[in-house]
């Protein structure tokens, strides 16, 4: 019977994918993102072809401009998703997308790099909150929760999963040769959202426009909601803390791997796969746990695992930090997952897409603080780099316990306080 609860559990959030429309739009977002991971270990190979030595700078930049334009432009495309036309939204900024990364293989400067990350990203700014706000209009009310969590899950899982799978791929292929099949990705995604029935995807136009908010005030309710609930607040702030390790372990692994072991591109590739193996493993366990009871509990965990991981890093051989790597896989999965969750289970219905919007604006906030710290201590201390960096983790973990950790459990009262925010 305890198996089958377990199985029950584990297979509970793949009911929205008998929608046959939610299972187009949920595949075209599963290849995107895996497409979005080729697109980072392929600049990671690149930025330390340009420069050894600026590799960490490098990365750290254009990983900041990446996060910066989610910052910018996420907040309103949470917003503007509930006014123009979705499907339009969404095959417009996947195309222009694809033709920028159409480029990447032709990179001849630095600057290139900065340019076109920055540009792929201000559209993927609008594609993704739009694909979440979506799914109301597509998925029964009774499967919205299951079409939720399952999106906000693959889209944490493959944001830590995706570097890995990439890598294996990078075992075989080089830094330019990677983002043909980064290429191949966005051309079968383009293709599912085309297929897309414009009629499923648009919301009714309000009878009355001049009772509709503007959009600065949308914007500003979905921040007020998200900070209003102490336990998406601390979720929120776990995520700062393993932003700040998972920049150290996105910027700095191709200088440790190649720089400070002397090994290649292979072995990267291992690398980054074995976190991505850690983080498949926690996701598939935490599937399994009761979250009422666990989600504060795998929250701090998490942090902490990623953080004691990374401090010891320097002084690893492969082999050692291979095992680190799957470890901090693992970490970073339970510190990150809970938080959309919460999201789903603390805001009102009719308030999901503006909270959602301004979640993923501030989680990216993080790492555009993280990156360039990242960089900075990976360039001016490369022998010592990640154990500063877990000191830095570890002392935010604590910081967060300390001042932000609710004292008692979620209270189903708490979800309708939040209604009557203006």
């Amino acid at each position: 019977m305890k198996i089958g609860k377990v199985l029950s559990k584990l297979t509970e959030p793949f009911q929205a994918l008998q929608n046959r429309l939610f299972a187009k739009v949920y595949l075209a977002q599963t290849i995107s993102l895996l497409g979005d991971a080729f697109t980072w270990v392929g600049l990671a190979l690149l930025a330390y072809q340009f420069g050894e030595g600026r590799a960490a700078v490098i990365l750290a930049t254009a990983l900041t401009l990446r996060v910066t334009a989610f910052i910018i432009f996420s907040p309103f495309a949470g917003v503007l998703a509930d006014r123009i036309d979705r499907k339009r939204i969404l095959y417009t900024t996947h195309f222009i997308r694809m033709g920028l990364v159409a480029l990447l293989p032709f990179i001849s400067a630095e600057w290139q790099i900065y340019v076109l990350v920055f540009l792929m990203n201000v559209f993927n700014a609008f594609f993704s909150p739009t694909y979440r706000s979506i799914i109301p209009q597509i998925v029964d009310k009774k499967l919205y929760r299951q079409a939720i969590g399952l999106s906000a899950a693959t889209y944490q899982l493959l944001g830590v999963l995706g570097p890995g799978l990439a890598g294996i791929f990078a075992i075989w292929l080089g830094a330019r040769e990677i983002f043909l099949i980064d290429a191949a990705t966005f051309i079968i995604a383009g293709i599912l959202l085309m297929s897309l029935p414009k009629s499923f995807l648009n919301v009714p136009k309000e009878d009355d426009p001049k009772k509709h908010p503007t959009t600065w005030q949308d914007v500003t309710k979905g921040a007020r909601l998200l900070f209003k609930n102490k336990y998406i607040r601390f979720a929120l702030f776990i995520e700062l803390v393993s932003a700040m390790a998972g920049a150290f372990i996105l910027v700095n692994s191709i200088v440790l791997v190649k720089g400070g072991l002397s090994l290649a591109d292979r072995e990267y590739g291992l690398i980054m796969a074995s976190f991505g193996i850690g983080a498949t493993v926690a996701a598939f366990v935490s599937g399994a746990i009761d979250k009422s009871k666990s989600r504060q509990v795998s929250l701090i965990l998490g942090a902490l695992t990623l953080g004691l991981a990374i401090s010891a890093a320097n002084y690893l051989n492969f082999s050692l930090l291979f095992v680190f790597w799957i470890i901090a896989g693992l970490g970073q999965s339970l510190a990150e997952i809970p938080s959309e969750t919460l999201i789903g289970e603390n805001i009102p219905d009719q308030e999901q897409e503006k909270v959602y919007g301004s979640h993923f604006a501030f989680s990216h906030l993080w790492w555009a603080i993280s990156y360039p710290i990242a960089g900075l201590l990976g360039t001016n201390f490369p022998e010592k780099d990640f154990l500063y960096g877990g000191i830095l983790t570890l002392s935010l973990l604590l910081m967060v316990f300390l001042f932000l950790r609710p004292k008692e459990k979620p209270l189903i009262s708490d979800h309708f306080k939040l209604t009557n925010i203006d």
